[in-house]
């Protein structure tokens, strides 16, 4: 017997401002701008926003980090250099 699979939308997930947060900060952390810019449309339809974020500048990526309550921080990280 097959399996039956169903449609998942991930913004159905994202209901608390703590879950947006973890979904953002794992994007983020991935350092791939084309998986941050999903990630932003992702929340952004989860917001009920209309508007794609698309290919967004770093203006309009904190805009709409402002508008969904986060923003961004600075970590330094180990370069391994050998």
């Amino acid at each position: 017997m097959a399996e039956k699979f169903f449609p998942y939308d991930p913004a159905e997930a994202l209901n608390s401002r703590e879950a947006v947060e973890v979904f953002m900060a794992d994007a983020f952390e991935t350092g791939d701008a084309a998986h941050i810019a999903a990630a932003l449309d992702v929340v952004a339809k989860a917001q009920g926003l209309t508007q794609s974020a698309g290919e967004p500048s770093l203006k309009s990526t904190l805009e709409l980090m402002k508008t969904f309550g986060l923003k961004l921080t600075i970590t330094a990280v180990t370069i391994n250099t050998s």
